[in-house]
């Protein structure tokens, strides 16, 4: 799903490619995102106080340029969707350890089943690969974390799902926007507003786009006049999501990233999205890729340590923070571009993970961020993101205490602080 709305997963919609494709369709909870599970039935509901805001809505999204045709197909039969709101309330409780999510995005049966996607629709990614200059491995990754390769696109429908959701209101805003672009989509002629389906908060299509991502980015690279990336043919989803990574700055032949041994007794403040260094540089401070080479100069680049000291490290390029314009979670950008290398014919992971760590809970990250804060460690706000300011925090509170200043939100950082 793409940056703005990673915040949904996805349904379990019966396979309808896997035959043709070669693709072993693989169950819904293998398609559990770092936040999440699978979706449920649908529960649409009578709501007064929805149809009443359904009614102040079209108001506003005639102001917009929403036809009032347009508006009657869209709104016809649809109701509250108590599931998506029940969804959008838990999502952000369920998540996973880097390893685990690795586990399953670069498993065996899904890099099986990304070879054989790319070998039934290789003369089609050869194309995009040629418009857009982002390597097909890459495409046909980001299509196997968001769909199982279009396996499991969604069927909850857009519209009432994104009405629902903005007239709940705890991101009112962000999805009202969406659904001027759901409709602005129909409008277009591009989906009929009951076949415009996908995941619960708003993700559409084979690669999961939300719509004004779709508006921005997408594009009909079969030239029937449609982008549709909701049908069984792939073509116009691929292209699009080519499109979106080439829009943001994909450097092709340049690597994502490189795995690398640090040198014992290296300093891992310098470590982090935060600090760049050309590959020389690094060389000369001890690092080596897994084959003790110097990792070849493909731009500036840092050292990214996902599990902290104690799990694998990471040589990061400008490409992977273009991925990260899809998803900022780092399992997940380095789940694409490992994906990518394994689908390629790459090695896995050679580093340990400290498989005995398990992931905060949501409640945990946030008394995370409240403890540093009142300890003196500012983390810039309390929402149980571990972002760059949390991170620093820690590192700041792990040196004062005498620790390894990795960074790391373990659980004995929070049983340190308690």
């Amino acid at each position: 799903m793409l940056r703005q709305a990673r915040i949904a997963t996805l349904a379990a919609l019966l396979p309808v490619m896997a035959g043709a494709a070669g693709i072993t369709p693989q169950p819904p909870e293998a398609q559990d995102t770092i936040m999440g599970g699978p979706e449920g039935q649908v529960q649409v509901t009578a709501n007064a106080g929805f149809d009443q805001w359904i009614a102040g809505f079209r108001n506003r999204a005639t102001a917009q340029g929403i036809r009032q045709d347009v508006l009657d197909r869209a709104f016809d039969g649809i109701g509250y969707n108590a599931d998506v709101i029940q969804k959008d309330r838990n999502q952000s409780e369920f998540t996973k350890t880097i390893w685990d999510y690795l586990d399953s995005a670069a498993s065996d049966t899904r890099i099986a089943n990304g070879k054989a996607a790319l070998k039934a629709n290789r003369d089609l990614l050869e194309r995009i690969e040629a418009a857009y200059g982002v390597e097909k491995e890459v495409v046909v990754a980001i299509w196997g974390l968001e769909s199982a390769y279009g396996t499991f696109r969604g069927s909850t429908p857009m519209i009432a799902a994104l009405a629902t959701l903005a007239y709940d209101g705890r991101r009112g805003a962000f999805f009202e926007s969406q659904l001027i672009a759901a409709l602005k989509i129909v409008q277009a002629g591009d989906v009929d507003p009951r076949a415009m389906t996908g995941s619960w908060a708003g993700a559409m299509g084979h690669t999961q786009f939300i719509p004004t991502s779709y508006l921005d980015y997408a594009v009909d690279f079969t030239g029937d006049g449609k982008r549709d990336i909701w049908s069984d043919d792939p073509t116009d989803a691929l292209a699009s999501t080519a499109a979106y990574l080439a829009g943001f700055g994909w450097q092709k032949g340049q690597p994502w990233g490189v795995e690398v041994r640090l040198p014992e007794g290296f300093d891992v403040e310098l470590t982090g999205e935060r600090i760049k260094k050309s590959p020389a540089d690094w060389a000369a401070l001890g690092i080596r890729d897994m084959a003790d080479q110097m990792v070849p100069d493909h731009g500036p680049a840092s050292i990214l340590l996902p599990a902290g000291a104690k799990g694998a490290a990471f040589m990061i390029f400008q490409n992977f923070h273009v991925i990260e314009r899809y998803n900022t979670a780092d399992a997940y950008v380095i789940g694409v571009g490992h994906l990518a290398d394994r689908i390629r014919g790459g090695a896995s992971i050679r580093a340990g993970w400290p498989r005995e760590d398990r992931a905060l809970l949501l409640a945990e990250r946030r008394e995370l961020q409240e403890r540093l804060t009142s300890a003196g460690f500012d983390t810039q706000g309390v929402d149980g993101r571990i972002g760059p300011n949390t991170i620093a925090a820690i590192r700041a509170f792990q040196k004062a205490r005498g620790l390894l200043p990795d960074g790391y939100a373990s659980l004995d950082v929070l049983k340190r602080l308690r």
